[in-house]
């Protein structure tokens, strides 16, 4: 729960700004029904405040569902101007308690990265709260327009020109900041590419090289065999069948034949054929086949990790693995009935020397993927990678 409220606050500012509409809407409504104003027209605040609720409820509802439309920032502040404007109106005008809410609506659209959209809102803002004086000022000669009003609209407007400004300096450093998570990116992805190259000439040397001398020799060896009887060349042809089998698993491990010729399915199907042989374990696969996606290798590595952890610390009896694809991403999930650990233990590992797990979560963040991790001691443990947007490379 807590991971999904951090995550809701990180999204874009029309997304934060639709949650804290709603206890603004609570408080507005407490000041009009607390204050004893002039009610210009009984009851129409009701009605008004009533549709503003239900508005930035369904809003707030639409917004979570699916993408927010480019217009959904301005319209939905230029909205909320309006209803003060008209809610000062119809709750006592130059009287009402709610003329310094005036002076938060600019600040509430300081943060949505552009100036342009804070400055019209914040002019209009302060032309909404001079608008209010004039009507009641032109309604009741006894109200009047008091010296005061041409100060606080000279407030607004400062404000209006502060919150642009500073809406300004965070779009600046906003491009900063996306300039450096590229440059992070491009070095992160050359370094996967660099590393990936030298596993594949290390895996071609190997299997060239002392792979196939071996090879030669078991042959040479089985010829002798043939010719004596003895049982010492026995235990050294089984030893020289054990190297063979170990750099082959070596060879593999570095450089997947499968992975790079079929693709990302059949190599974790060759993975978990692999973890099934090692203990006794119940493998539920569902996995689509999603072809080979820029980001295989580092998908197919996070896979490798993951059974990997389950082999050596889970001590899990069933094993769940899923892989699809979710627009223009690949989504596999991993999850096993162990014993479980906390999430948080993983920087500690990290700290302690074992970069395996840290080393994912660290890669996938830098790419633009993600790796969730839900798990609890004694509950098993279910890990949801995300691999980076089809366009990012890896």
């Amino acid at each position: 729960m807590l991971d999904r409220i951090a995550s809701f606050f990180t999204a874009e500012p029309v997304r934060v700004t639709a949650f804290l509409r709603l206890p603004l809407i609570a408080l507005v409504a407490v000041l009009v029904w607390i204050w004893e104003v002039d009610h210009w027209l009984p009851g129409v605040y009701v009605v008004v405040l009533g549709v503003w609720a239900a508005a930035a409820v369904l809003w707030l509802v639409v917004i979570l569902r699916g993408p927010v439309p480019r217009w959904g920032d301005w319209a939905s502040t230029g909205v909320d101007v309006l209803v003060v404007v008209v809610l000062c109106l119809v709750s006592g005008g130059a009287t009402a308690a709610l003329l310094p809410v005036f002076f938060l609506l600019p600040i509430a659209v300081a943060f949505q990265d552009r100036p342009t959209l804070t400055a019209l809102l914040g002019i209009g803002t302060a032309l909404g709260y001079l608008a209010v004086w004039i009507v009641y000022s032109k309604r009741d000669d006894s109200v009047g327009l008091p010296d005061v009003v041409y100060t606080q609209f000279g407030f607004l407007l400062w404000s209006a020109v502060a919150t642009t400004a500073l809406c300004a300096v965070l779009v600046r450093r906003q491009a900063r900041v996306i300039k450096l998570q590229g440059v992070r990116r491009q070095l992160v992805s050359e370094a996967m590419h660099a590393d990936e190259r030298h596993n594949r000439e290390v895996a071609e040397h190997l299997h060239d090289g002392p792979l196939q001398t071996l090879l030669a020799a078991r042959l040479d060896l089985d010829e002798v065999r043939e010719r004596a009887d003895d049982p010492a060349l026995d235990t050294v042809h089984t030893a020289l069948q054990q190297t063979a089998a170990a750099l082959r698993s070596t060879v593999t491990e570095l450089h997947p034949q499968v992975l790079a010729q079929l693709g990302l399915m059949p190599a974790i199907r060759e993975l978990l054929r692999q973890f099934e042989s090692r203990g006794d374990y119940v493998i539920e696969a569902d996995l689509d086949d999603v072809g080979k996606p820029e980001s295989q290798q580092l998908l197919y590595r996070a896979a490798r990790e993951l059974l990997a952890n389950i082999h050596k610390h889970a001590r899990a009896t069933v094993v769940r693995v899923g892989l699809s694809r979710q627009g223009d991403r690949i989504v596999l999930t991993v999850a096993d009935d162990g014993k479980g650990f906390d999430p948080a233990t993983v920087e500690q590992y990290v700290a302690d020397g074992h970069i395996g797990l840290g080393s994912l979560l660290a890669r996938f963040d830098a790419m633009g993927g993600s790796m969730h991790i839900n798990s609890m001691t004694g509950h098993g443990t279910q890990v949801t990678v995300t691999s980076p947007p089809s366009g990012e490379q890896t």
